[in-house]
């Protein structure tokens, strides 16, 4: 069988141009699959799939929030722990827009607006995690002190 090439989007540029230990998994996506299809095609657990979920504050200010695949994010805790009124996720254009990633393909890593970064803290246990490397179908791996050493996310108690 043929490897598939992964391919080069701007969250690989920047993780290599932050010399960032990484493996890449390209996988068959499908429209709507969420973690559980990433987890199941690369045989990992869906914890270790981290997801990359655009919000926005009451003033429309973007915010990048990662959280583990099998849980959900309480924007009312999200709202109270980083002294905003309201957090909401974006609308999938609006996502689209800040990130510079289609949803389903959006990464921390390389998106075309600077945006603060909140990571659930238990992410912070696990040896290795998978998130999206910027493509659809494509997910890269690190120990969480990578992602931490790339992003300097603020650490946060937020899932459900």
């Amino acid at each position: 069988m043929a490897k598939v090439k992964s391919p080069v989007t701007a969250a690989v540029r920047v993780l290599r141009q932050a010399g960032v230990a990484y493996g890449e998994h390209p996988y068959q996506y499908e429209e709507k699959g969420g973690t559980a299809v990433s987890a199941r095609e690369l045989g990992v657990d869906e914890r270790c799939v981290i997801k990359t979920l655009i919000m926005e504050d009451e003033a429309k200010n973007p915010l990048v929030v990662l959280m583990h695949g099998d849980r959900q994010v309480s924007t009312k805790e999200l709202a109270r722990v980083i002294g905003v009124k309201a957090v909401a996720p974006c609308t999938p254009e609006t996502a689209n827009r800040h990130s510079g990633y289609l949803v389903g393909g959006t990464s921390p890593f390389g998106t075309r607006k600077r945006m603060p970064v909140y990571l659930e803290e238990s992410i912070l246990e696990l040896p290795l995690i998978y998130i999206n490397g910027g493509s659809r179908g494509f997910l890269v791996s690190m120990p969480p002190a990578e992602l931490v050493r790339a992003l300097q996310p603020v650490p946060v108690k937020v899932g459900i």
